[in-house]
C-alpha cells in the first residue's frame, strides 16, 4: 500500500506578521517548505508526496518543485478557507486505498524516526497521532475565561504534533459523516475521527520536541538554531 504524504502549506501567517506566508521564509539557506519537502522526498518510505497551496502560490510551488527535482511530488493542490478545506482536497485527489501522512508545512523538523513509526503504526491501526506528553500542567476555565474550573491529571495530557496518519477509507468515512453535521467544526484530522468515528482507536506515536510548529516570530530564532545544531 501507499504511503502518501499530504503537506498542508496553505496558511497565510498571520500571527507571524512577515509579509509572506511563514512556510516561505527562508532560514538555513531554503524555504521552511523546501525543508519540509526534502525530509519526505528522501525518505524511503514515502511513495508519493501531495502538497495543498494558497491558490496564490501553486506557481510558486511548481518552480519550487522544479528547481529541487522534488520528484515524489504528484500534485499540486488549492486547498480552502479553512485548514479541514486543505484535507477535503487531498481526499478527493486520492481515490485509491492508502497511508495518508498529513503534515503541517511549518514543521519543517519533522525526522525520518518519527516518519517511520508513523508508518509502522499504520500496519496495525487505521488511524495514528504523533505526540509528546505535556510538561506544563494544563487547567481547564469557565465560560469567562476568568477563573479556574478543571485541572486535569497532567500525566494523561498530551501535546499534539504531526503527522497525523489514516487509511483513506478511514478518514473520508469520517468527513462524510462530520459534513452532515451543521455545527461541524475542527482543529485537526485526528479530531474529526474521534468525534465522528468514535469507534476507531487513534495510536499514539511518540513525538520530538524539536519537531515544531512555525507560528510566532521567536519561533524563528529557536528553529534557526535546531538547523545549526543539525546541520553543525
Amino acid at each position: 500500500m501507499k504511503n502518501i504524504a499530504i503537506i498542508l502549506a496553505g496558511g497565510i501567517g498571520n500571527r507571524l506578521n512577515a509579509g509572506i506566508p511563514k512556510q516561505f521564509i527562508k532560514l538555513a539557506g531554503k524555504t521552511i517548505l523546501e525543508h519540509t519537502l526534502s525530509t519526505f522526498q528522501n525518505n524511503e518510505q514515502i511513495n508519493e508526496i501531495a502538497v495543498i497551496s494558497n491558490k496564490d502560490y501553486l506557481h510558486t510551488i511548481e518552480d519550487m518543485v522544479k528547481a529541487n527535482g522534488f520528484t515524489k511530488i504528484s500534485k499540486i493542490l488549492h486547498g480552502g478557507k479553512e485548514r479541514y478545506d486543505s484535507t477535503l482536497a487531498a481526499l478527493n485527489a486520492f481515490s485509491e486505498e492508502a497511508n495518508l501522512l498529513i503534515h503541517d508545512a511549518v514543521r519543517p523538523l519533522v525526522s525520518d524516526r518519527i516518519i517511520h513509526d508513523v508508518v509502522e503504526a499504520l500496519e496495525k491501526y487505521e488511524a495514528v497521532d504523533t505526540a509528546l506528553p505535556t510538561i506544563d500542567t494544563i487547567i481547564e476555565v469557565d465560560e469567562d475565561h476568568d477563573f479556574i474550573k478543571n485541572i486535569p491529571n497532567r500525566h494523561l495530557l498530551y501535546r499534539s504534533q504531526t503527522p497525523q496518519a489514516f487509511k483513506t477509507h478511514i478518514l473520508k468515512k469520517a468527513y462524510e459523516i462530520a459534513l452532515q453535521d451543521p455545527d461541524f467544526q475542527t482543529t485537526d484530522d485526528c479530531g474529526v475521527v474521534k468525534k465522528y468515528l468514535p469507534e476507531v482507536k487513534i495510536k499514539i506515536v511518540t513525538g520530538d520536541n524539536r519537531n515544531i510548529k512555525l507560528t510566532y516570530p521567536e519561533d524563528l530564532f529557536l528553529l534557526e538554531r535546531l538547523f545549526e545544531i543539525r546541520e553543525g
